[in-house]
């Protein structure tokens, strides 16, 4: 049985008013559009000296480290140590460049880290890196696979770590709170002065920068992940004790981790923060919010009171002060969790605001030290699932391959009832692999396990001598049948490839400019103006230089390799005007048309996401980056997407804070990539 299951809440008897929710956390000024402060804000003036000493630093340290880079080319450890040097670099380089220094002391921080960069390269040359072996407060790097940037982390490396030793060590990932001057300079600084909240004994603590201040949403997502390779690679991680945990924005994140991908853990540790978007922002904003219908259902995303039963496979130990607003999070999941048929442990700090009260605080660590001791069971006998999108699609030793309708709720419960027999019932799925690794033996050897499938019994592979059972199925009509692959070479929605326009950004992408003239200025001006927005904004935001390639210039290795963000039209973009007749619109001068739906082509352009005919296992996106802007950069539970698999922009309409112009239509393609039907 879990252990959040049939178990107790925490409470320490307080009676106190909660802050009046009609407090608007964030000022008035910030549910305004039309008056949106800058996210990041404006930096100070960098005085004449300093900044040439900036400059003169930046520029020796990016010398040595192009020599470094020829040099260590065929020295494949060596290499993967450079981007350890190069984070220094680029997060002066950034500051200094982006009027990113927010107080004076950034400055002198920014030489020491010039200083700390020259000092990692001449160590990296001489083939002596301390770091890699050091304790107690490192800051480390990786090369991003979506934007080929320098990612930043901090670690927290216990004195029992000994380099080379087959010990393999407890993880705790922990998500910072919002910060919107957190730049790569300060966050260097911090993880090189500060453990964090939790230390917990004999273990390696992973600091996420999560791609600066966005709960660890699309790439801060991403984020998690790359940066868990890099550290796996690098130290010795119990895979089976990993802990995520964070505080306010990072209990977003904690909170996110925690239901999308509940298997990976053995617990979770979310405080304050928000769970989901719609009654967030009513309670903590005192925002109407009155989106349109395709971006309330966009909420399923990320909504994590929509991913609640997935606690079921993860013991989670929320923690909130009793008059802190955010604590409307864990109410939430509390609500929904129970719904699902299961009790949240949730200890709450008296008379506390946002920050852990020392008592409850003691609590949590207690609890939490002694789940990660027992650590996670990769393989129980039982697993629940659900999603609602194929982005997330797999639970422990349970993948859903296919749905019959993507953004309504996919539900699996499978159970290994001996080891003979496994019974699995399903909602909304038509594609299912069972893949049981073999470290706790479950079933027999050579034997067809009895495969129980929404009532039906379906044939299954024998069990093979390594313990290693994989079997898939499909369903057509009513009917499961056993397959030998998930493969499906037909076209259609599957994990990575299912929508909706923000997904494309979540892994490698190039953006495609057009070289050509466009069908019409108006037209062709607004598509120059957005790619723009969208590259200055993907920095900002995301931390990278997004890469940008002309029309003419992609390669094979770019279709095979990256997602295709092609910006003008069939007459500008030749890459556009090679593929345009594979796509599901028709676009020339006179009109953009969709199925039945036409629009004048002199003010309205298309903006989708679809497979790329060149290459159907990655995406083109058309005229289009991530979709929130910046009216949602002032509230975390506002960036979510606001567009979903296509869209046609009215670009007579002015371009706002809060879309790239009017949208005359929108919708989601079926799980076939087919426009819906016209009703």
């Amino acid at each position: 049985m879990n252990s959040h299951m049939n178990c107790f809440r925490w409470f320490l008897p307080t009676s106190v008013l909660l802050f009046a929710l009609s407090l608007c956390a964030d000022g008035p000024r910030d549910n305004l559009p039309d008056s949106v402060r800058p996210v990041p804000p404006p930096g100070i003036e960098v005085p004449a000296e300093d900044r040439a000493e900036l400059e003169a630093g930046l520029k020796k340290l990016g010398a040595e480290i192009e020599s470094l880079r020829g040099a260590v080319k065929s020295q494949s450890a060596k290499l993967e140590l450079l981007p350890d040097v190069e984070i220094y670099h680029k997060a002066v380089r950034y500051a200094l460049t982006y009027n990113e220094f927010f107080k004076k002391p950034e400055i002198a921080v920014a030489k020491t880290l010039l200083r700390q960069g020259a000092e990692r390269a001449e160590a990296l040359r001489i083939g002596k890196t301390p770091w890699n072996t050091s304790t107690g407060l490192v800051v480390r790097a990786y090369v991003s696979k979506i934007d080929g940037s320098v990612q930043p982390y901090g670690l927290v490396v216990p004195p029992a770590f000994k380099p080379g030793a087959a010990r393999r060590h407890r993880l705790d990932c922990w998500f910072h709170g919002r910060g919107e001057t957190l730049s790569e300079v300060n966050f260097l600084d911090q993880r090189q002065k500060s453990p964090g909240e939790f230390t917990p004994p004999d273990t390696i603590v992973l600091h996420l920068y999560g791609r600066y201040c966005n709960a660890n949403k699309f790439a801060g997502e991403t984020d998690l992940f790359e940066a868990l390779d890099s550290v796996k690679r690098r130290y010795p991680i119990d895979e089976n004790r990993i802990v995520v945990r964070g505080f306010s924005m990072g209990g977003a994140a904690c909170w996110q981790f925690a239901t999308h991908f509940a298997g990976l853990w053995a617990a979770a540790a979310p405080g304050a923060g928000f769970a989901e978007s719609a009654e967030f922002l009513k309670v903590f904003q005192n925002e109407p919010t009155k989106p349109p219908a395709w971006e309330q259902t966009l909420w399923h995303l990320y909504d994590a009171t929509d991913y609640a039963a997935n606690l079921f496979n993860c013991p989670t130990i929320a923690y909130s002060g009793e008059i802190d607003r955010q604590k409307q999070a864990a109410d939430m999941m509390e609500k929904a969790m129970k719904a699902e048929g299961m009790e949240l442990t949730h200890i709450i700090g008296p008379k506390t605001a946002h920050k852990y009260e020392p008592q409850a605080k003691a609590e949590v660590i207690r609890r939490i030290d002694e789940i990660a001791a027992r650590g996670r069971n990769p393989v129980p006998l039982r697993v629940r699932f659900t999603t609602w999108t194929l982005r997330y699609n797999q639970m422990l030793w349970v993948t859903l391959d296919g749905m019959e309708k993507h953004w309504e709720r996919a539900r699996v419960d499978a159970e290994i009832a001996d080891a003979t027999t496994v019974r699995v019932t399903t909602q909304n799925a038509d594609g299912l692999t069972l893949s049981v690794p073999p470290q706790s033996r479950p079933l027999t050897i050579g034997r067809r396990p009895k495969v129980i499938l929404d009532g039906q019994e379906v044939a299954a592979p024998p069990v093979p001598a390594n313990h290693s059972w994989v079997a898939h199925f499909l369903k057509v009509g009513k009917f499961w049948t056993a397959v030998p692959s998930a493969d499906d070479s037909n076209l259609r929605k599957r994990h990575g490839l299912q929508g909706p326009i923000d997904d494309a950004f979540m892994d490698s992408f190039v953006m495609v400019k057009p070289t050509g003239k466009p069908l019409n200025e108006k037209v062709g001006a607004w598509a120059a103006t957005e790619m723009t927005h969208a590259i200055e904004q993907w920095r900002k935001h995301f931390r990278g230089d997004a890469r940008v390639i002309a029309d003419t210039a992609a390669t094979d290795a770019d279709i095979a390799s990256s997602n295709l963000v092609l910006w003008g039209d069939p007459s500008s973009n030749k890459l556009l005007a090679k593929l345009a007749d594979k796509l599901p619109i028709r676009w020339d001068a006179q009109s953009v048309k969709l199925g039945a739906k036409s629009f004048a082509a002199g003010h309205h352009v298309p903006v989708l996401i679809y497979p790329n005919p060149l290459n159907p296992n990655r995406y083109i996106v058309l005229n289009s980056s991530f979709t929130f802007r910046e009216y949602d950069y002032l509230n975390n539970a506002r960036q979510t997407p606001k567009l979903p698999d296509y869209a046609v922009v009215d670009v007579s309409v002015p371009v706002s804070s809060r879309a790239p112009g009017g949208i005359a239509t929108a919708g989601f393609f079926g799980e076939r990539w087919e426009l819906p039907a016209a009703k």
